[in-house]
């Protein structure tokens, strides 16, 4: 078991540097638009980019996961056909809805309340949403073939180019708002390039009519599973705009971007958990192995949630060419970063337990699951905001998660039992509050110059805890041994 979840890990590790590499260059972008762009103009953006998320999923119509799934066990047609039925579907359709944006450009900038000056905004959204939707299916067999490095040299090169256009588009040429769409843009087309080898080597003029039929009834339900997932993730803000303001979205979007720390492990760990669940389902002991990964990945999660919640204002606060890295205008909302870096851990777990589900062919329970994470999402935006601002959207969004993650339980379960580690979890949780409310208190009553002693004291609580409840198993300690006798030969 410890040698495959070993192979997890590097797979993770491979994806993770690409992914951590990528997301750190654009996590630049945060402080950059932070003291380039008002708080006003930073809101219009994160408005405009989460219709995009939501629109993305309508584009892809479950193509991804139904070509996942069908080349992984070639049911219907040869590989040729199983790569070359998804992706016309998708440049076709694509071509078409983006034609149908840029022509209702006008109208549908005023739907969404973006200014009328921004209103090409939406035609270069457009752009981005088809160039992003033909990439899908050459990303999919990228990962499925396990060429990870040429995937994850890509992806960077995708980031690079909209980090560089970005600056060049904003600082020389004073775009503002537009700019940063022009630069999506920019990014997308250039990816698209960069996959043509790929596209080509896999492709033929053929499209299977059965096998279109059996990726559409597979990957169908994921497009109401999409959509309501992604409501989790994005609606807060639309609300929180009808709710308050353009600047409030903005300091929200700044600081609910700081969790990029928790959303790279989820993304990472989300790119080759699926391949590799698919690859060991059939197993004598997957379903113990899949309950032990949950396990550290909560873990790991928790010590990452731990580590930024502690040290997340010393961050911001860092100087770079005599400029904060987070301008101070976007501090009043640092207190949300904690609440979404749980939020990101209860997606992860929603992440993991799906497998029981995808191996089952139960997709069919996604947009019923997703679809009590939204309305759970919707109802609390709705009470928290007004009485706690951008924090109760916080909440609202990690209310949401939870709900996905007990609700993916329960149906996995039925049909998928795994015996997952419940307690040793509780113990996790169980650590981790009590080392961010120890941290909390001593902050609230000792003088400044003690604050880092706190932090580091409340590092040292969340592993004491653990080793006083026994969280490690025998097993694991003979690991941990083994570890360090190899290290000392």
């Amino acid at each position: 078991m410890i040698d495959k979840i070993r192979s997890l890990g590097v797979d993770t590790a491979v994806y993770g540097v690409s992914t951590i590499l990528g997301r750190f260059l654009n996590f630049l972008l945060v402080p950059f638009y932070t003291n380039v762009l008002t708080t006003y103009q930073y809101g219009i953006v994160a408005t405009a980019y989460s219709y995009i998320a939501f629109m993305n999923i309508i584009y892809v119509y479950g193509m991804e996961s139904a070509y996942f799934k069908y080349a992984s066990t070639r049911e219907i047609g040869d590989d040729s056909e199983i790569f070359s039925t998804p992706f016309f579907s998708l440049l076709v359709t694509g071509a078409a809805f983006s034609t149908l944006i840029v022509a209702f450009s006008r109208p549908l900038a005023r739907l969404v309340e973006i200014p009328e000056e921004y209103h090409t905004a939406i035609g270069y959204a457009a752009l981005i949403l088809m160039l992003d939707s033909m990439s899908v299916i050459p990303f999919a067999a990228l990962r499925l073939k396990r060429k990870v490095k040429k995937f994850a040299i890509i992806k960077i090169l995708n980031i690079v180019i909209n980090v560089v256009a970005n600056v060049v588009l904003l600082l020389k040429f004073h775009y503002g708002v537009i700019g940063i769409f022009i630069s999506g843009v920019a990014a997308s087309a250039a990816t698209i390039i960069m996959l043509t080898p790929t596209i080509l080597a896999n492709i033929k003029a053929t499209f299977n009519w059965d096998l279109y039929k059996s990726l559409l009834r597979f990957g169908m339900p994921y497009v109401p599973a999409g959509l309501a997932a992604m409501m989790v993730q994005v609606i807060d803000r639309p609300i929180l705009l009808a709710l308050t303001n353009e600047s409030t979205v903005g300091i929200y979007q700044a600081n609910y971007r700081l969790g990029i720390f928790m959303m790279l492990i989820v993304s990472m760990y989300d790119y080759a958990w699926r391949p590799f669940f698919l690859t060991h389902a059939n197993e004598p002991n997957a379903k113990q192995l899949f309950a032990r990964i949950l396990t550290y990945f909560t873990l790991l999660s928790a010590f990452v949630i731990l580590t930024i919640s502690l040290y997340i204002d010393d961050l911001v606060k860092l100087r770079v060419f005599h400029r904060f890295l987070i301008n101070p205008a976007y501090w009043s909302g640092l207190g949300i970063v904690p609440v979404v870096l749980v939020g990101y851990l209860f997606n992860g777990i929603y992440v993991n337990l799906m497998a029981g589900i995808y191996i089952e062919k139960k997709t069919a329970h996604l947009p019923y699951i997703t679809g009590i994470g939204a309305i759970t999402n919707v109802v609390a935006n709705l009470l928290f905001i007004p009485r706690f601002g951008m924090f109760g959207a916080a909440w609202a969004t990690l209310l949401a998660y939870a709900t996905m993650a007990a609700a993916i339980y329960f149906v996995s379960q039925k049909y998928f039992p795994v015996k997952y580690e419940l307690i040793r979890l509780a113990k996790i949780g169980f650590a981790l509050i009590a080392s961010l409310l120890l941290s909390m208190y001593h902050q609230s009553l000792l003088p400044m110059v003690h604050v880092q002693l706190v932090k580091l004291g409340a590092m040292a609580t969340f592993i004491f805890l653990l080793v006083l409840l026994k969280f490690p198993t025998a097993e694991e300690i003979k690991a941990i041994q083994r570890v360090r006798i190899l290290k000392r030969d």
